[in-house]
């Protein structure tokens, strides 16, 4: 059963930024130029403008290029050494670095440029309503972001191993999941070869 009791605490926007690009010619997507700006960029700009005002952002792959180069004011950076095991390090590591006090994580991948502000609202909104455990729909079909209530950060900690993220916790609560629909206002594909470079370019 969905928890009915509505959210009052603050959700932090977790950017998942570590990856490697190792499609995409080994370089760190954090850096890959989308609409004018590094993703990263553009992926805490999405999460603030949707209504989240903390923003902690996990570094992996050049990490101090990514400091050094994308402009990130306000954001608590965090470094995954290991961050080539995979996302769930990541996801690991950007729990462990929230701060006190957040009723929930709005866990948002870097490499998914078509994830909108409108869709991080309509999930900030499904928490204030009383989800725990909520995610972006397209056409019903469960997708990214994911906003997970701070009750199930450490389960959601021990089971991220690998690419997997939230995957595993996902899987154990799917009954308990709200799934809020984007598809009018939002695209859910990575951006992971460059051919998704060349098409997200040019559209």
């Amino acid at each position: 059963m969905q928890n009915t009791e509505a959210h009052t605490g603050p959700v932090a926007a977790l950017v998942l930024a570590a990856g490697g690009g190792r499609r995409l010619g080994g370089r760190p997507k954090a850096l890959i130029r989308y609409a004018g700006r590094p993703l990263v960029e553009h992926a805490v700009a999405v999460v603030r403008a949707g209504g989240c005002a903390e923003v902690t952002v996990v570094l992996g792959a050049d990490g101090e290029r990514v400091r050094s180069t994308a402009h990130l004011p306000g954001c608590r950076l965090v470094a995954n050494p290991d961050w080539a095991s995979g996302m769930g390090s990541s996801l690991r590591a950007g729990l462990a670095a929230l701060p006190a006090g957040v009723s929930a994580a709005l866990v948002m991948l870097v490499d998914t440029p078509g994830v909108t502000a409108a869709a991080v609202s309509r999930l900030l909104a499904a928490h204030r309503a009383g989800a725990e455990l909520a995610a972006a729909a397209y056409d019903g079909r469960r997708g990214h972001p994911v906003l997970i209530g701070a009750r199930y950060f450490a389960e959601a900690a021990a089971g991220a191993s690998g690419d997997a993220g939230a995957r595993a916790l996902l899987a154990s609560h799917a009954d308990r999941i709200t799934l809020v629909e984007c598809a009018d206002v939002a695209v859910p594909d990575d951006l992971d070869t460059p051919a998704d470079l060349a098409r997200w370019s040019a559209g």
